[in-house]
């Protein structure tokens, strides 16, 4: 079975949630505070896939996990981050752009880095990976750009109802998530068996590596708590969900086993990040926030 046809509708239905909660003031906000952006953006879209090369290199890993990675590091924010950053006290409209901004955005850098680390990868492994870059931009625009402009439209023409939709498919998504986990372990049991002290090891490298540095350069720019806090959750959690799609696509990679490395970061960040929470309400019990 092509797990597939189970990713699509997750992520369509995630970034038709996302759109809901898009409105004027998300991208005005770029305006307003172009230094948080800039820093989320910059976390985001050039420290996480420079971690995912630099780790995947470190540990050798075989080439689908390689790729399975660095496809992983070049998708865009996943839209749980809007929730853990509420729970982390951080800018939750911060969040909210950024994802956004992240989601548009990638549509064109994440062609144009999967090409090059496909080029990468069949010159170092002396192994033929085509990668048709022009597909790419196509299946993203369906996939993420387009559902996400119809729920913006939607919450414009119907405000009301936008809200009760967006209530229920966030209590829709992440059991969705979860379900789509469970078929890959039971489809890939033996090869993430095989991977996954390597994976798991890369996830939290990568994890680990690229939050803090995205942490320590918004401290060094005095950027203030809640939008640090934000910065780090928008660094770590992706979206999964569209590296899988991209990956098991039959117009691209066709790949179950490069979908790997999505689903053990996708486990390893929801830990890491809500451990990351818990310190959170500690530092803020401590400090009588809470």
């Amino acid at each position: 079975m092509n797990t597939l046809w189970i990713v699509l509708p997750i992520l369509l239905v995630l970034m038709f949630q996302l759109g809901i909660e898009l409105d004027r003031g998300s991208f005005a906000r770029v305006a307003r505070h172009p230094m948080a952006v800039a820093t989320g953006l910059f976390g985001q879209l050039v420290l996480l896939p420079l971690a995912a090369f630099g780790v995947g290199l470190t540990l050798d890993l075989p080439p689908f996990c390689f790729m399975g990675l660095m496809l992983l590091a070049c998708c865009p924010g996943g839209s749980s981050s809007n929730v853990f950053s509420m729970l982390a006290r951080g800018d939750v409209a911060l969040s909210v752009t950024l994802t956004a901004m992240s989601s548009v955005i990638t549509l064109f850098t994440l062609p144009l880095i999967m090409d090059f680390v496909a080029r990468y990868v069949s010159v170092r492994t002396e192994t033929a990976i085509d990668l048709p870059a022009g597909r790419l931009l196509v299946q993203n625009i369906a996939m993420v750009f387009l559902p996400m402009a119809a729920g913006s439209l939607f919450r414009r023409r119907w405000p009301a109802a936008a809200l009760r939709v967006h209530a229920v498919l966030g209590r829709f998504a992440f059991p969705a998530l979860l379900l789509l986990a469970a078929v890959f372990f039971v489809q890939y049991a033996g090869t993430i068996a095989r991977h996954i002290a390597s994976l798991g090891l890369a996830a939290l490298l990568l994890l680990v590596i690229a939050s803090a540095a995205g942490a320590l350069l918004a401290r060094l720019l005095r950027l203030e708590s809640a939008v640090r806090r934000t910065i780090v959750i928008e660094i770590g959690m992706q979206n999964a969900a569209q590296a899988i799609a991209i990956a098991t696509s039959p117009l691209l990679f066709d790949s179950g086993e490069m979908a790997i490395p999505a689903i053990v970061y996708a486990l390893v960040m929801n830990i890491v990040l809500l451990g990351y929470l818990q310190l959170l309400r500690l530092h803020d019990r401590r400090r009588g926030y809470a």
